[in-house]
């Protein structure tokens, strides 16, 4: 059990530094999203993400570890991109500018939903259950906000559909296919 719960403070030493990270790079797509939905998403998420951070203080205080980040390259990679983003989307017409932008940060999400599923895991094998509550916790806020970036980049999706078909278009017709194009199927017999 002891290389299981190695597995679990490296895991949560990663994710130290990669909330930390974002907390630096949640600003500065928040000025860069032209939709205001998605500028006060990423408000919200770092606010979030700053009691994240402090959660996590907390799991290795319950574990009697030192709160000590290593470095995370999976999100200093992610952020690098995010920045690429912002930096390729001052370019870019505002809609497409902010899908790119949800893209860099849903992709952060899937990082830390991983991540964080599998510490929660790591902690319940380990009986440590109030930090597997907590790393919990944690984990359902990261799929709210994915949840969130998604319910923000359909309507814009749509939108930028419309607009490179002219805008005139019945999108139900374009999205489903017409029951005469539709395969046939097999009749029972009987």
């Amino acid at each position: 059990m002891s290389q299981v719960r190695d597995l679990l403070v490296d895991t949560l030493q990663d994710l130290l530094h990669a909330e930390t990270q974002l907390t630096g790079a949640l600003p500065k797509m928040a000025e860069a999203a032209n939709d205001p939905k998605l500028r006060q998403a990423f408000e919200k998420h770092l606010s979030q993400t700053q009691d994240q951070v402090e959660r996590l203080r907390k799991v290795f205080e319950l574990l009697g570890e030192q709160a000590e980040a290593k470095p995370c390259k999976a999100m200093m990679g992610l952020i690098e991109e995010g920045q690429e983003c912002i930096e390729e989307g001052e370019g870019k017409e505002p809609l497409s500018a902010d899908l790119a932008l949800i893209s860099a940060a849903q992709k952060v999400e899937h990082y830390e939903i991983a991540s964080y599923g599998t510490a929660r895991s790591l902690a319940r094998q380990l009986g440590e259950i109030e930090s597997a509550r907590l790393l919990s916790h944690t984990l359902g806020e990261e799929e709210s906000t994915d949840f969130l970036l998604t319910s923000i980049a359909d309507p814009l999706l749509q939108q930028a559909t419309l607009d490179d078909l002219g805008g005139d278009v019945n999108l139900e017709a374009v999205e489903k296919p017409s029951p005469s194009k539709r395969k046939p199927t097999a009749k029972a017999k009987g």
